[in-house]
């Protein structure tokens, strides 16, 4: 329990706050309408003109409630103590003052542990004043009070840990990315490594004409390439965690010709047809093998999610500097697809599109069909 605490307490602000948004205005808009309307329709208003001045420069609060998610609650609590305090009138008497809830709601979603703790000390001391006023009965008035604001932090801190749950699945999709990266590069740069030392092993056995410097040299060249070889190996054999039927030291390297293999009619599901276009000639490794990759989650998606579908078409174009791939279908553009949050397929994609310095992009077409657009340098630089 003290463990529990202790990490409640020393919880750091989520990342990412947003600074104010157009949606923000809009609310406090429709807040300063409500409180126009009820200050007057409402006949039972006892301290009416302040009330109304108070709720009014409390509203814009609410701008500043992710950056500062303790003092804008603060600042109307505080307030509206010490002018019961000093005339005995509640400016807080108005419906709209509601409006505190969403300070409490953005106190948990947004505030660190030590700023929740101070947001729900001052929210206490506020209702052991309003007992002590008289205002509120015991219990039943403090019961319900208390039921409220905590239904606003713990509504709070539920969206709070449901996104970083979130983020932390992205962040493992972007891993796995990485990996499958990296076990690209580490086959390529695996061949040419093993070349080097081939070579080194044969200049040493016809070097016999030049015992002294160049055999050396090749012996160095011979060391260096095994033990990096080795290295490599051992790195990727980390990283790696397949557990499918092929053994990962002989998955094949896809290449850009690979494409072919997407193509034709599936048992279930809509027919692929790939074309290529351009000079394939001089892309990297890891470029035509991401463009693979992409291709492959591409067509996948599409034979799983695009209702009604007849028809997939892989459309790869090379150019002097970048490789151009499109992926579109004819299926149903709304049934199923995740327009709004990416899935974890896409994320994948776009994250092995980043890390070669290209870009990767998918959405619905103008009629019918989903397309999926990702360019890449040719030489994939980035990496």
């Amino acid at each position: 329990m003290q463990g529990l605490l202790r990490s409640l307490w020393d919880e750091p602000r989520p990342p990412g706050a947003p600074r104010r948004v157009w949606r923000d205005w809009v609310l406090v808009g429709l807040l300063a309408v409500a409180v126009t309307l009820e200050a007057l329709l409402r006949t039972d208003l006892q301290w009416r003109p302040l009330s109304v001045i108070f709720t009014f420069a409390m509203l814009p609060t609410l701008l500043w409630r992710r950056t500062r998610p303790l003092l804008m609650p603060a600042i109307p609590i505080a307030v509206t103590g010490l002018i019961q305090l000093l005339t005995g009138a509640d400016p807080a008497e108005l419906g709209a003052t509601a409006y505190l809830l969403i300070l409490l709601y953005a106190l948990s979603r947004w505030g660190s542990g030590r700023e929740a703790a101070g947001g729900l000390a001052l929210i206490t001391a506020a209702i052991l004043g309003s007992v002590l006023a008289g205002r509120l009965a015991i219990p039943g008035d403090v019961l319900g009070a208390y039921t409220v604001v905590f239904a606003a932090i713990a509504l709070g801190g539920t969206f709070r840990y449901r996104t970083r749950a979130r983020m932390r699945e992205i962040d493992q999709i972007k891993l796995l990315e990485r990996e499958q990266l990296a076990r690209d590069l580490h086959d390529t740069v695996a061949h040419h490594v093993s070349a080097m030392a081939i070579r080194a092993q044969a200049g040493i056995a016809t070097a016999g004409s030049d015992p002294g410097a160049a055999v050396d040299a090749l012996r160095v060249i011979e060391a260096e390439a095994s033990r990096t070889l080795a290295e490599m190996r051992a790195m990727v054999r980390v990283l790696r965690r397949d557990r499918g039927p092929v053994p990962v030291e002989l998955a094949p390297n896809p290449h850009l010709a690979d494409l072919e293999q997407l193509a034709g009619q599936a048992r279930v599901g809509p027919a692929v047809h790939v074309r290529i276009d351009g000079d394939l000639d001089g892309v990297s490794a890891s470029v035509g093998a991401a463009v693979f990759r992409i291709a492959q989650e591409s067509v996948t998606n599409a034979r799983r999610h695009a209702r009604h579908a007849s028809r997939i078409e892989v459309h790869v174009a090379a150019g002097d500097t970048s490789v151009r791939l499109r992926v579109s279908d004819d299926g149903d553009s709304t049934a199923g697809r995740p327009v709004a949050s990416p899935g974890y397929g896409l994320l994948g994609m776009i994250e092995r599109a980043d890390l070669l310095g290209g870009t990767c992009e998918a959405g619905p077409n103008p009629g019918r069909g989903w397309t999926v657009t990702a360019e890449l340098p040719r030489t994939g630089a980035a990496t």
